[in-house]
Protein backbone atom coordinates (compact mmCIF):
# COMPACT_ATOMS: atom_id res chain seq x y z
CA UNK A 1 0.00 0.00 0.00
CA UNK A 2 1.62 3.62 -1.00
CA UNK A 3 -0.10 5.11 1.82
CA UNK A 4 2.74 4.55 3.95
CA UNK A 5 5.09 6.23 2.07
CA UNK A 6 2.84 9.11 2.08
CA UNK A 7 3.44 9.50 6.25
CA UNK A 8 5.51 11.35 7.83
CA UNK A 9 8.35 10.10 10.10
CA UNK A 10 8.65 10.11 13.88
CA UNK A 11 11.23 9.38 16.05
CA UNK A 12 10.09 6.87 18.75
CA UNK A 13 11.98 6.27 22.10
CA UNK A 14 13.60 2.97 21.22
CA UNK A 15 11.59 -0.34 23.75
CA UNK A 16 13.71 -2.84 21.79
CA UNK A 17 16.35 -5.13 23.50
CA UNK A 18 19.49 -4.20 21.77
CA UNK A 19 19.25 -0.51 22.11
CA UNK A 20 22.39 0.67 23.44
CA UNK A 21 21.16 3.28 25.79
CA UNK A 22 18.13 5.37 26.91
CA UNK A 23 18.73 7.92 24.52
CA UNK A 24 18.36 5.72 21.34
CA UNK A 25 14.97 6.19 19.37
CA UNK A 26 13.59 4.31 16.37
CA UNK A 27 12.29 5.81 13.40
CA UNK A 28 8.95 4.76 12.51
CA UNK A 29 5.78 6.12 10.15
CA UNK A 30 3.51 8.13 12.33
CA UNK A 31 0.26 5.96 12.09
CA UNK A 32 -1.28 8.98 14.36
CA UNK A 33 -1.26 11.55 10.88
CA UNK A 34 -4.70 10.20 9.14
CA UNK A 35 -6.89 12.28 7.19
CA UNK A 36 -11.14 12.20 6.22
CA UNK A 37 -13.05 13.39 3.41
CA UNK A 38 -14.75 16.74 4.67
CA UNK A 39 -17.73 15.97 6.01
CA UNK A 40 -19.10 18.91 4.32
CA UNK A 41 -18.06 17.53 0.81
CA UNK A 42 -19.62 13.75 1.38
CA UNK A 43 -22.89 14.54 -0.34
CA UNK A 44 -21.60 16.75 -3.26
CA UNK A 45 -21.91 14.64 -5.83
CA UNK A 46 -19.88 16.66 -8.46
CA UNK A 47 -16.81 15.40 -7.90
CA UNK A 48 -17.51 11.65 -6.93
CA UNK A 49 -18.63 9.23 -9.22
CA UNK A 50 -20.59 5.75 -7.35
CA UNK A 51 -18.77 2.99 -8.21
CA UNK A 52 -19.97 -0.89 -7.76
CA UNK A 53 -17.17 -3.31 -6.75
CA UNK A 54 -17.12 -6.40 -9.05
CA UNK A 55 -16.68 -9.80 -6.63
CA UNK A 56 -13.21 -10.45 -6.22
CA UNK A 57 -12.24 -6.76 -6.31
CA UNK A 58 -9.98 -5.62 -3.25
CA UNK A 59 -8.96 -2.29 -3.24
CA UNK A 60 -5.89 -2.13 -5.13
CA UNK A 61 -7.49 -3.87 -8.03
CA UNK A 62 -10.60 -0.84 -7.58
CA UNK A 63 -7.63 1.54 -7.71
CA UNK A 64 -6.12 0.26 -10.52
CA UNK A 65 -9.47 -0.11 -12.29
CA UNK A 66 -10.35 3.32 -11.77
CA UNK A 67 -7.47 5.46 -11.17
CA UNK A 68 -4.57 3.39 -13.37
CA UNK A 69 -2.36 2.45 -10.28
CA UNK A 70 -3.04 -0.08 -7.79
CA UNK A 71 -1.11 1.56 -5.08
CA UNK A 72 -3.91 4.17 -4.97
CA UNK A 73 -5.92 2.02 -3.17
CA UNK A 74 -5.53 3.61 0.21
CA UNK A 75 -7.52 6.77 -1.97
CA UNK A 76 -10.41 4.38 -2.64
CA UNK A 77 -10.47 3.84 1.11
CA UNK A 78 -10.41 7.47 2.20
CA UNK A 79 -12.43 8.78 -0.22
CA UNK A 80 -15.52 6.07 0.09
CA UNK A 81 -14.64 6.57 4.26
CA UNK A 82 -14.04 2.63 5.00
CA UNK A 83 -11.78 2.77 7.84
CA UNK A 84 -12.07 -0.98 8.54
CA UNK A 85 -11.38 -2.95 5.33
CA UNK A 86 -12.44 -6.43 7.13
CA UNK A 87 -15.84 -5.34 8.29
CA UNK A 88 -16.64 -2.72 5.32
CA UNK A 89 -15.40 -4.26 2.80
CA UNK A 90 -17.45 -6.73 0.47
CA UNK A 91 -16.91 -10.52 0.70
CA UNK A 92 -16.47 -12.57 -2.82
CA UNK A 93 -19.51 -14.61 -3.53
CA UNK A 94 -17.56 -17.72 -2.00
CA UNK A 95 -16.66 -16.29 1.05
CA UNK A 96 -20.00 -14.64 2.05
CA UNK A 97 -21.58 -18.35 1.74
CA UNK A 98 -19.09 -20.00 4.03
CA UNK A 99 -19.29 -16.55 6.32
CA UNK A 100 -23.47 -17.54 6.31
CA UNK A 101 -22.96 -21.03 6.85
CA UNK A 102 -20.37 -21.29 9.38
CA UNK A 103 -23.18 -18.49 10.72
CA UNK A 104 -26.22 -20.09 10.75
CA UNK A 105 -25.46 -23.50 9.85
CA UNK A 106 -28.37 -25.70 9.56
CA UNK A 107 -30.70 -22.42 9.71
CA UNK A 108 -29.05 -21.15 6.78
CA UNK A 109 -32.02 -21.12 4.25
CA UNK A 110 -34.58 -20.71 7.21
CA UNK A 111 -36.92 -17.97 6.34
CA UNK A 112 -35.57 -14.83 8.22
CA UNK A 113 -38.69 -12.53 7.88
CA UNK A 114 -41.11 -11.99 4.91
CA UNK A 115 -41.75 -8.76 2.72
CA UNK A 116 -43.97 -7.77 -0.45
CA UNK A 117 -44.09 -8.06 -3.72
CA UNK A 118 -45.01 -4.96 -6.01
CA UNK A 119 -48.83 -4.71 -6.49
CA UNK A 120 -50.10 -2.65 -9.51
CA UNK A 121 -53.67 -2.08 -10.36
CA UNK A 122 -55.23 -2.85 -13.70
CA UNK A 123 -54.04 0.43 -14.90
CA UNK A 124 -50.05 -0.27 -13.96
CA UNK A 125 -50.28 2.23 -10.98
CA UNK A 126 -47.93 0.78 -8.08
CA UNK A 127 -50.22 0.50 -5.03
CA UNK A 128 -48.16 -1.40 -3.06
CA UNK A 129 -44.69 -1.23 -2.93
CA UNK A 130 -41.75 -4.53 -2.66
CA UNK A 131 -40.00 -4.93 0.16
CA UNK A 132 -41.50 -3.91 2.65
CA UNK A 133 -41.68 -6.21 5.62
CA UNK A 134 -44.76 -7.84 6.69
CA UNK A 135 -45.86 -10.83 8.77
CA UNK A 136 -46.05 -14.54 7.42
CA UNK A 137 -49.62 -14.37 7.04
CA UNK A 138 -49.96 -10.86 5.26
CA UNK A 139 -52.46 -10.39 2.60
CA UNK A 140 -53.68 -7.01 0.77
CA UNK A 141 -57.06 -6.09 -0.37
CA UNK A 142 -57.58 -2.87 -2.25
CA UNK A 143 -60.12 -1.58 -4.59
CA UNK A 144 -59.91 -1.55 -8.63
CA UNK A 145 -62.14 0.42 -11.15
CA UNK A 146 -61.87 -2.13 -13.73
CA UNK A 147 -62.47 -5.11 -11.20
CA UNK A 148 -63.78 -4.28 -8.05
CA UNK A 149 -62.14 -5.27 -4.56
CA UNK A 150 -58.61 -7.28 -5.09
CA UNK A 151 -57.76 -9.63 -2.50
CA UNK A 152 -54.17 -10.46 -3.19
CA UNK A 153 -52.46 -13.62 -0.62
CA UNK A 154 -49.60 -15.90 -0.23
CA UNK A 155 -47.11 -16.12 -2.48
CA UNK A 156 -48.67 -13.50 -4.86
CA UNK A 157 -48.14 -10.67 -2.43
CA UNK A 158 -45.48 -11.58 -0.18
CA UNK A 159 -42.36 -13.56 -0.12
CA UNK A 160 -39.71 -15.29 2.13
CA UNK A 161 -36.03 -14.25 2.80
CA UNK A 162 -34.13 -16.69 4.14
CA UNK A 163 -31.00 -15.76 6.38
CA UNK A 164 -28.50 -16.07 3.70
CA UNK A 165 -30.63 -13.91 1.45
CA UNK A 166 -30.39 -11.23 4.18
CA UNK A 167 -26.67 -11.57 4.52
CA UNK A 168 -25.78 -11.77 0.58
CA UNK A 169 -28.15 -8.37 0.71
CA UNK A 170 -26.13 -6.42 3.29
CA UNK A 171 -22.62 -7.75 1.57
CA UNK A 172 -24.21 -6.19 -1.45
CA UNK A 173 -25.22 -3.05 -0.31
CA UNK A 174 -21.07 -2.64 0.54
CA UNK A 175 -19.99 -3.18 -3.53
CA UNK A 176 -21.94 0.18 -4.08
CA UNK A 177 -19.25 2.97 -2.98
CA UNK A 178 -18.53 6.43 -4.28
CA UNK A 179 -15.08 7.49 -5.34
CA UNK A 180 -13.44 11.10 -6.10
CA UNK A 181 -13.58 11.54 -9.28
CA UNK A 182 -10.49 11.02 -11.33
CA UNK A 183 -9.99 15.02 -12.37
CA UNK A 184 -10.07 15.76 -9.09
CA UNK A 185 -7.24 13.03 -7.61
CA UNK A 186 -3.96 15.69 -7.98
CA UNK A 187 -5.54 18.23 -5.72
CA UNK A 188 -6.47 15.05 -3.31
CA UNK A 189 -3.10 14.16 -3.27
CA UNK A 190 -1.08 17.41 -3.12
CA UNK A 191 -4.10 18.37 -0.22
CA UNK A 192 -3.09 15.37 1.30
CA UNK A 193 1.00 15.61 1.23
CA UNK A 194 0.64 19.07 2.49
CA UNK A 195 -1.98 17.75 5.67
CA UNK A 196 0.97 15.44 6.98
CA UNK A 197 3.72 18.02 6.66
CA UNK A 198 5.07 19.05 10.32
CA UNK A 199 4.24 22.19 11.40
CA UNK A 200 7.15 25.08 13.19
CA UNK A 201 6.93 23.11 16.46
CA UNK A 202 10.07 21.99 19.34
CA UNK A 203 9.00 18.33 18.13
CA UNK A 204 9.67 18.77 14.41
CA UNK A 205 13.18 18.19 12.88
CA UNK A 206 12.01 18.60 9.35
CA UNK A 207 8.65 18.78 7.43
CA UNK A 208 8.67 14.93 7.38
CA UNK A 209 10.57 14.16 10.50
CA UNK A 210 9.36 14.76 14.39
CA UNK A 211 11.09 13.34 17.76
CA UNK A 212 8.59 12.25 21.09
CA UNK A 213 9.43 12.64 24.08
CA UNK A 214 11.81 10.54 25.76
CA UNK A 215 10.73 9.35 28.96
CA UNK A 216 13.75 7.59 29.81
CA UNK A 217 15.01 11.00 30.22
CA UNK A 218 12.00 13.33 31.26
CA UNK A 219 10.82 11.00 33.94
CA UNK A 220 12.00 10.05 37.15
Amino acid sequence: MGYFRELPNLLYQSFTSDKRSSLDYTEVKNLFRRVKIRDDLQNVFTIFDKYEIPDEFRPENVAENFYGNDELDWVVLITANITNVRNQWPLNNRDIYEYSLEKYGDALNATRFFETKEIKDSKGNIILEKEKVVDSDFEFKYYDTTTGVVTVKGTSVRTGISNFDYEVRLNDEKRNIYLLKPDYLQQFLNDFRDIMVYGQSSEAINDNLAKTENTNVTMP
